[in-house]
């Protein structure tokens, strides 16, 4: 089945038809998780999040072909939440209570890697905007509707970002 079919009986309640579809978009999901986030439990949770609140809001999806960008932008928020979710939790922490904790370090934490190391050289729209594109596989029209830009600004930054990248990778 084409994914506007099984979109289409999604939006009847088939549940086989969703987790047909999920299955055709995890991969893609969790690598742009992880990237944003740079923590493999944190873009399972995020994705875990999207696909639940994806699959409660799927009637309510009115075009099958802007699926890409809807669920992306339902993940984009998740990983937001949960982003802004740690920062809550270890500004309530008391110092004395937080240890190790209060001086966790997310980024610092996890293993770079050369392309991680790159992309900190650009702007969060710009990582969004890449992210996007090479990770998630999304065109700029789509891209577009996730960060409310048009796809003309979309292609600019894009093609700014990946010169960027380029010179961060060969120097």
């Amino acid at each position: 089945m084409t994914n506007e079919e099984l979109i289409n009986h999604a939006k009847r309640g088939s549940k086989d038809a969703f987790c047909e579809l999920y299955g055709r978009y995890k991969d893609r999901l969790y690598r742009y998780a992880y990237y944003k986030l740079q923590n493999p439990e944190d873009a399972q949770d995020a994705v875990a999040g999207c696909v639940l609140c994806a699959y409660s809001q799927i009637t309510q999806l009115r075009k099958p072909a802007a699926f890409d960008a809807w669920i992306f932008r339902i993940l984009n928020a998740c990983c937001a939440a949960r982003i802004k979710s740690q920062i809550q939790m270890r500004q309530s922490l008391p110092i004395e209570q937080a240890g190790p904790a209060a001086s966790y370090d997310f980024s610092a934490q996890i293993e770079k890697t050369e392309l991680a190391d790159a992309l900190s050289c650009l702007s969060e729209e710009e990582q969004q905007i890449v992210l996007l594109f090479a990770v998630a596989g999304l065109k700029s029209r789509e891209i577009a509707r996730i960060t409310d830009l048009t796809a003309g600004s979309v292609r600019s930054k894009l093609s700014r970002s990946l010169a960027k990248l380029r010179k961060s990778l060969e120097g």
